[in-house]
């Protein structure tokens, strides 16, 4: 496989370069991108082709792990569908109307194999292509599919070699359509096949897979390169060409009705049959108008449109640049695959939208806030910040629309919410970074409305116990909350979280000038409350050492417990509906560091700087962090505000490239829409945000240099490793220059991107005094509101 790929990566540097270069050798950036990585172990990375924030995603299905489609897991392929998510968790998302092709046993129809289960059929392990724009595989049956995407539009291309049957008469190339999606969750789907035509469209109504309601998704597929012989429709097992459509519902109770389509050929002399696939949520002609809008007939076009495929991903990565300085390219293709997963989802559904008609844009698959605003976001608003803008411009819109922010939505429905009400992160991120053309009013009306009004279903809008909150202060255990109703569990995780929530809402309300500030942020404080101080925590019946813990508490102030180790990597899985706890996917000792906007005040309280470093390191070396959840990216960090930044630096490089790395299994956990990716890529950069502050905390590059050209200013920041070395010995920053004025602070503002400023960093092999001092930390909330 691994000559084979060079071979691949030869030719296309060597046939598509198109004179656009982000790395400074000169070589072609996409060589760089590996879309397979994390497509196994539980990464549940999209390896198909799309454009960035493109709706139409085409790859194949597996029945392996198969929650965006296709993984490298040796499973079999069930179809080939166009409608996927982007490394999400749970259960499989999207996966609707699945192509299959095949040769009928004895060329007898009936014979064909149409449910899932029996017509799946392995891929050939050493065949699968994965570059941006492109994916191609071929089964074990001989057969070779391979696709490439426009905005709303796929084109297939499925090569049948030569097949006889018994008599010697040459087998007839079928194409089925499927009316599924990938975890069967249609209701009901309606499909009509024109032979004449060489056409079959569908619609059909799915379920979200993580939220609430239901959405209808159409499809229109035009065949081309072959003479049809025959179609019809099959329903489970069995299949007709006298009846052209089809109404078809769920089934009755456990039993799910299989049925679709197909169409026969005449295999034609090269065994190639080219399907384009349109694709709407709005109707079924929107979706043949879509198609043949962005891929025009003949259907042959393939490569141009591949090519079209590869210089928009060109275009999204090169305001990035990097020197390797000897690097490996495992690192480079680790960093530059994180920077085009993050341009995967949220998709671009600008005009796709049934639910509401407005000029605004429309963005979907935020899947989910809770994951993506801590790394993800901030990453675009550096390197596409006009995408970002939109993105937040459809927020907005969907909160005049539909009375709330998100925290989580996919497939035009709302998604669950896991902890706080954290677009309001987003929002205040963008603020503080100087995003244009955002309704800033609008967006601190919207915030307001999270803080002070409770939803009647909080589970998936809004945020819950606000009458306690307000009261108490703090979220209790076992709230007796009747204004709305979600999963009545994580009081500790949702109180951090609605403390910086709340602190988020006096930012903005400190710079909106509004009068309220001052009562946001009092309930920015709101973590201490569930501070008990003499709380004590063990593994294994091994004291670890440390007193004073988040615990939970009932609404009249007396404690409960929650064993602090309890949702870590060393106890028992967490979630909303599985072992619903007091902690959200993660443990109370990981929960302890998320004060993001007053670690010095955390810091205070769990005993001063070096009983935060060792309580950190514990948790970092005991088996307690788990990296493949977002919490835990900050705390990599934390260290810098206990004036210890060299031990950032080092805790990167403990899970830079152990965990995170260019192999197939190269995540720690789910991508979750580029979040795993966007969190590499910062560390790589050597500079990581606190989301929704103007604070960058600064690590050495993990490359000899890195530059970023913001696309707005058009002025280049570099950051710039003096004494680098590629075995990484000297991580450590000796001493920086900022613009070539000494520079002692251990972290940076926005500025440093949007005003084009360059920051050299001295290295070497031992801890130094620099970004040590108290002057050079971090802001604090209780060191001063900014």
């Amino acid at each position: 496989m691994a000559k084979a790929r060079h071979l691949y990566l030869t030719a296309l540097l060597m046939g598509y370069i198109l004179g656009t270069s982000t790395i400074k050798t000169g070589q072609d950036v996409l060589q760089y991108v590996d879309p397979l990585i994390g497509s196994k172990d539980g990464g549940n990375a999209f390896a198909g082709a799309s454009l960035p924030y493109g709706m139409a995603k085409a790859v194949a299905d597996v029945d392996g792990q198969n929650t965006s489609g296709f993984s490298t897991d040796g499973s079999n392929v069930t179809g080939f569908s166009a409608l996927h998510d982007a490394g999400t968790g749970g259960n499989p998302s999207l996966g609707n109307f699945p192509l299959f092709p095949q040769y009928c046993p004895e060329d007898v129809v009936e014979d064909c194999k149409f449910p899932k289960a029996v017509r799946e059929v392995h891929y050939v392990n050493d065949s699968v292509v994965a570059r941006p724009g492109y994916f191609a595989l071929a089964l074990e049956n001989g057969i070779h599919a391979e696709m490439t995407t426009t905005e709303h539009a796929a084109l297939f291309r499925f090569n049948f070699p030569p097949a006889t049957a018994s008599d010697g008469s040459d087998l007839s190339p079928l194409i089925m359509l499927d009316l599924t999606d990938l975890w069967n969750s249609r209701q009901n789907a309606s499909i009509s096949v024109d032979a004449q035509a060489g056409r079959i469209k569908a619609n059909g109504t799915f379920l979200p897979s993580f939220g609430a309601g239901s959405y209808v998704s159409y499809f229109c597929a035009d065949f081309a390169g072959a003479v049809v012989r025959d179609s019809g429709i099959w329903v489970n097992n069995r299949a007709g060409t006298e009846p052209q459509q089809l109404y078809v519902t769920r089934g009755f109770n456990n039993f799910y009705l299989q049925a679709g389509g197909f169409i026969r050929f005449n295999r034609p002399e090269d065994g190639t049959v080219t399907v384009r696939v349109g694709l709407s949520y709005v109707s079924t002609d929107q979706a043949c108008k879509n198609a043949e809008k962005e891929i025009h007939r003949p259907l042959h076009d393939f490569d141009n449109i591949r090519k079209r495929a590869e210089r928009a991903w060109r275009d999204k990565l090169s305001p990035i640049s990097i020197q390797p300085g000897g690097a490996t390219e495992d690192l480079q293709t680790s960093f530059w695959s994180g920077i085009y997963r993050t341009m995967l989802d949220p998709q671009d559904l600008t005009g796709e939208n049934p639910l509401w008609q407005s000029d605004e844009p429309y963005f979907d698959s935020f899947y989910c806030i809770w994951d993506s605003f801590r790394a993800q976001h901030p990453f675009l608003t550096i390197v596409d910040p006009e995408a970002q803008s939109r993105m937040v411009r459809s927020l907005l819109d969907t909160y005049k629309h539909e009375g709330w922010l998100p925290d989580c939505r996919m497939s035009l429905c709302k998604g669950w919410t896991q902890g706080g009400s954290n677009a309001d992160v987003v929002l205040t991120d963008a603020y503080i970074k100087n995003l244009t053309g955002i309704d800033w009013d609008t967006a601190y009306e919207a915030m307001v409305n999270n803080a002070e009004n409770e939803p009647l279903e909080w589970s998936y809008e809004g945020r819950g116990g606000l009458q306690s909150w307000k009261r108490l202060n703090y979220i209790p255990y076992l709230d007796f909350d009747y204004l709305g109703f979600g999963t009545n569990s994580r009081s500790i995780s949702r109180t951090v979280e609605y403390s910086y929530n709340d602190y988020c809402l006096a930012t903005m309300a400190k710079a909106l000038q509004k009068d309220d500030y001052v009562k946001y942020l009092g309930r920015a404080g709101n973590w201490q409350n569930l501070y008990k101080p003499d709380q004590i925590s063990s593994i294994n019946g091994t004291d670890t050492g440390f007193v004073g813990f988040f615990q939970p508490r009932y609404m009249n102030g007396t404690w409960g417990y929650q064993d602090p180790i309890a949702c870590s990597a060393l106890a028992s899985w967490c979630s909303l509906t599985s072992n619903p706890s007091e902690t959200f996917e993660s443990s109370v000792w990981e929960y302890q560091f998320y004060v993001p906007h007053d670690m010095a005040a955390l810091i205070d309280l769990l005993g001063g700087s070096d009983a935060f470093v060792s309580r950190l390191d514990f948790f970092h070396t005991s088996g307690l962090a788990d990296m493949g959840n977002e919490p835990v990216f900050l705390t990599v960090y934390q260290y810098h505000y206990a004036g210890r930044p060299a031990l950032s630096s080092h805790r990167a490089h403990t899970y830079i490239p152990s965990l995170f790395n260019s192999t197939a299994g190269g995540l720690p956990g789910n991508d979750d829409s580029g979040a795993m990716g966007a969190f590499a890529v910062f560390s790589m950069m050597g500079l990581f945000p606190n989301p929704g502050q103007d604070v960058y905390l600064i690590i050495p590059p993990f490359f000899e240099e890195v530059t970023i050209t913001d696309p707005l200013t058009k002025k280049t920041a570099t950051i710039r490793n003096i004494n680098f070395d590629n075995t990484f010995e000297n991580i450590y920053i000796q001493s920086a220059t900022l613009n070539g004025h000494p520079y002692t602070k251990n972290w940076i503002g926005h500025g440093f991107f949007t005003e084009g400023m360059t920051l050299e960093l001295v290295l070497g092999d031992q801890e130094s005094d620099w970004g040590r001092g108290e002057k050079d930390l971090p802001p604090s909330l209780s060191q001063g509101f900014r």
